[in-house]
């Protein structure tokens, strides 16, 4: 990659002795963390004990606990035959690593799909005073695939009785056989009230299928979407298809992950909104719209009976262009933060809004605000390691940058003519692991009906998840510095600046 030196490089450079100083007393306080404290291990984004781990599956509360099912190979930190690994959390916020839930069996390894609390027993997989807690996943026969057969990802079930603890697989899977696809997976279903019936969202290579049961058991196809609608530069992978409200109306969402395809390369998640009937989905959306504008936010969806009707989302935290090279040894990938999806009114039309949960604010340790200047530019010292920044910024050219003491950096630029923002992360540290790791990522303003934005960074170990104007837009990516990203530094006398509020957060593991 070029060694070249970003325009604001020199800052590093003319940071005071003073301010070095404070920054080493402050590390050497820092009690030293024996576990999870691998190179680049995110402190509190969820992430694997070990080994590799991709999107996540079976997202579901079980009335006192949120599970986080997720592809997970074992045995490497590279993609493999697939399981469904687990982990359980009362708030979101903090994780409890359990035992592996589903392993490969004869019908195949163990793909992505969804979980339902089946509270009615529906099924008849458990009783009405235990009611079974149904997991609704692709199976995936390897030897098929080898074979180029078009038939080798079915739909299989499995069932718990001790809330996710042990699990039984159903002996009459496959419940979904494939009518001929080579890529028919990821099953998302939800219980739709006004038909009282079970919807299984599916996705089969280019289009969603959408189906129905009584009985979590016996499904039939009852509409297609998406053929000729929507972005198609790869696969279709992971529905969701909900409701929101917004100011008493009701739209439809559903979410589509596609690879590759995505704005700033390779993976992402579309969005659609408009109309269900308990048969077909419908939309007259004509712009393609985007979850996250971030390179590292894929594979997407929601948890199942959350409490008060949430909708909460959680995405794995990388991205197929180079998610198994990242510079990661004992373990590899992350998942997002959790967050709250809601809907506002954008400049055209309805759009999807995705904001942190309220329960990470607990994590935050408020922290000075205490710009520096040095020469032509200004700094402000962060909490090392774990930081939330929140900036506000008129819609006119400016420039900031997060750098390290390594000199290494994640470089923004606003341009307010073509109302985008730009993040450069090609001189944050590691990045030789992939040419495509280094291209610019650039976030499309233009729907904002405001042209004062609020930025807030939430940045770990090894990502930054950014939010404007409360998630109207949204970026989330990795970095690999040597250094935390202790500082951010602007150009003395910029009045476009404004440092709202500096937090550290507490790691949870």
């Amino acid at each position: 990659m070029p060694q070249k030196k970003p325009p604001m490089a020199k800052t590093v450079f003319l940071i005071s002795l003073t301010g070095l100083l404070f920054l080493s007393s402050c590390a050497q306080k820092v009690e030293t963390q024996t576990y999870y404290s691998e190179p680049y291990r995110p402190q509190y984004h969820f992430s694997p004990d070990s080994m590799w781990m991709n999107d996540p599956n079976g997202l579901v509360f079980d009335g006192s606990s949120y599970h986080l099912f997720y592809q997970y190979h074992p045995e490497d930190i590279v993609w493999g035959p697939m399981h469904w690994g687990h982990a359980i959390s009362s708030d979101l916020v903090s994780w409890e690593h359990q035992p592996i839930a589903l392993y490969p069996d004869q019908n195949g390894t163990i793909f992505s799909g969804s979980a339902v609390m089946d509270y009615d027993n529906t099924s008849g997989l458990g009783t009405e005073e235990n009611p079974p807690m149904v997991a609704i996943f692709t199976y995936h026969d390897a030897a098929g695939a080898e074979q180029k057969t078009d038939n080798f990802q079915t739909q299989g079930i499995a069932f718990s009785l001790d809330k996710g603890k042990s699990w039984t697989k159903y002996a009459g899977n496959p419940v979904v056989k494939n009518p001929g696809y080579i890529d028919f997976r990821d099953p998302k279903v939800f219980w739709h009230e006004d038909s009282s019936s079970w919807i299984m969202s599916l996705v089969a290579g280019d289009h969603l299928q959408l189906y129905r049961s009584e009985n979590l058991i016996d499904w039939n196809l009852t509409s297609t979407f998406g053929h000729e609608v929507g972005a198609h530069g790869g696969v279709w992978e992971c529905p969701d298809l909900f409701a929101l409200e917004l100011n008493g109306e009701t739209h439809w969402v559903l979410l589509i992950s596609i690879n590759p395809g995505g704005p700033n390369g390779g993976s992402a998640t579309q969005y659609f909104i408009g109309d269900f009937d308990g048969y077909d989905f419908s939309s007259d959306q004509e712009s393609i719209k985007w979850v996250d504008f971030g390179p590292d936010n894929y594979a997407g969806v929601t948890f199942n009976h959350a409490p008060n009707d949430k909708r909460l989302f959680m995405a794995w935290m990388n991205n197929w262009s180079y998610a198994q090279n990242t510079p990661t040894s004992r373990w590899r990938s992350a998942s997002t933060l959790p967050r709250e999806l809601s809907l506002y009114n954008a400049k055209d039309g309805v759009r999807l809004k995705n904001t942190p949960i309220e329960a990470l604010e607990q994590l935050k340790v408020p922290a000075p605000i205490s710009p520096q200047s040095s020469g032509e530019n200004t700094y402000v010292n962060l909490p090392s390691g774990q930081t939330f920044v929140r900036l506000e910024l008129p819609m006119i050219p400016t420039e900031f940058v997060l750098t390290s003491l390594k000199d290494e950096q994640l470089n923004f630029s606003l341009n307010a003519e073509s109302k985008k923002l730009i993040i450069d992360r090609s001189f944050s540290g590691e990045v030789s692991f992939s040419e495509a790791f280094a291209a610019p990522i650039i976030i499309d303003l233009s729907p904002s009906l405001s042209d004062l934005l609020t930025l807030d960074l939430w940045i770990d170990v090894s990502s930054a998840e950014l939010f404007i104007n409360d998630g109207e837009q949204s970026a989330t990516l990795q970095y690999f510095s040597n250094e935390p990203m202790s500082r951010l530094v602007y150009k003395t006398g910029d009045k476009g600046i404004r440092i709202k509020q500096v937090a550290g957060i507490e790691r949870i593991w």
